[in-house]
């Protein structure tokens, strides 16, 4: 992608990671667990291709209101939202777009990299041939958002720090779990609820068919995630778990803060302060941010890490009302959206055929999305 729709010159956002990773091989070829071999056959055939998949001829207006509800953006409702006009709101909706797009991006590509690791730390052969997969998965994410950016939104923001800061400590731990914990479970779970409210509330095609096919990969990573880290950590000493439960809490906060969008509000010339205080106090944000966490807390009960300082953690976030939900059942909802949507594909390409044919999902999928946040909101 080219540099010049970034807000900031890009040699001042590259970084390296130094890390040190040990390489397992594994001559134990028969060794092959059936869940994961079959996630793998679904790895291998839901694989697509982007130039041919999404119809790439549907025109954005990346101002415009129908990309999504105007109260998603986290300045909604407030004094400074009041005051603007038509234009000012416009470039807001514009940058906001470019902003939660390019982390999109950013955090593709880091997870391209873990996958990558993945292939090499893991010990087990089943694992190896999943996450070669989802390598294949990111490299087609990131080409994606990439091309969204830079031909449907035409400007893009650098990694915001919170999320490089989490990519730097899972990069450079060594441990395949680690790796695995904080890349598949964590990033990615939170990735999937934000794609989530794209793909139910936005009216823009493109960005609903999108986030819609990357969603369907993204579900089995996390599911990988799950089958891979679920078998292992009942092998863990209480000092090894408790590190993995004090990992779990300082992401999550870290994550929690990476969505309130300061570098957009810097750009604009608005009073960061004033835009942070909102965005942390609003009401309508914080059950915006705990919806986030709708992917997250159910999956790390599921992986027993769910000691008292991490429950404490998801009571403070008021996010601990999602414990009862089930990955499974999420995981069945994105495939089976998914699928409708290529029904949709194969009565008409047309960009407005796609969107009736999700009308009744999207409906569905509102009241389930407003029950969820109703139940995380609950102590």
């Amino acid at each position: 992608m080219s540099t010049r729709i970034y807000t900031l010159p890009v040699e001042q956002t590259n970084w390296r990671i130094g890390a040190a990773a040990e390489t397992v091989f594994t001559w134990e070829y028969d060794e092959t667990r059936d869940r994961l071999l079959t996630l793998y056959e679904k790895g291998k055939e839901k694989q697509w291709n982007t130039n041919t998949k999404l119809d790439w001829s549907i025109e954005v207006d990346p101002g415009s209101a129908g990309n999504g509800p105007d109260y998603y953006i986290p300045i909604y409702g407030s004094d400074l939202w009041e005051r603007m006009d038509d234009d000012a709101r416009r470039e807001l909706r514009h940058h906001m777009a470019a902003w939660l797009n390019s982390q999109f991006l950013h955090g593709e590509q880091g997870a391209l990299i873990c996958a990558a690791k993945i292939v090499q730390t893991v010990p087990d052969v089943d694992s190896k041939f999943y996450a070669a997969t989802q390598v294949m998965d990111e490299a087609r994410h990131m080409e994606t958002y990439s091309r969204y950016l830079r031909e449907k939104i035409e400007l893009a923001y650098p990694v915001n720090r919170h999320l490089q800061t989490l990519l730097n400590d899972v990069v450079s731990d060594a441990r395949w779990d680690m790796t695995n914990l904080g890349m598949q479970v964590l990033i990615e779970g939170l990735a999937l609820a934000a794609f989530a409210l794209i793909r139910d509330f936005s009216q823009e095609p493109l960005a609903k068919a999108l986030n819609t096919y990357v969603m369907q990969d993204e579900a089995r990573h996390v599911a990988f995630g799950r089958l891979a880290l679920r078998e292992y950590y009942p092998e863990l000493t209480e000092a090894e778990r408790e590190e993995r439960e004090e990992f779990v809490v300082y992401a999550c906060y870290l994550m929690r803060d990476r969505f309130l969008a300061e570098e957009v509000w810097s750009t604009l010339g608005l009073p960061v302060e004033d835009c942070l205080r909102y965005v942390r106090s609003s009401d309508m944000m914080q059950e915006f941010r705990r919806m986030l966490f709708s992917r997250i807390v159910p999956t790390i009960k599921d992986l027993g890490l769910f000691g008292p300082k991490v429950r404490a953690a998801f009571e403070d976030m008021g996010v601990i009302g999602f414990q009862d939900l089930s990955p499974d059942d999420l995981s069945a909802a994105d495939e089976q959206i998914a699928q409708e949507l290529d029904r949709g594909r194969g009565r008409s390409h047309e960009a407005e055929d796609l969107t009736v044919s999700l009308a009744g999902i999207d409906a569905a999928r509102a009241a389930e999305v407003r029950a969820a946040i109703d139940a995380g909101a609950q102590d």
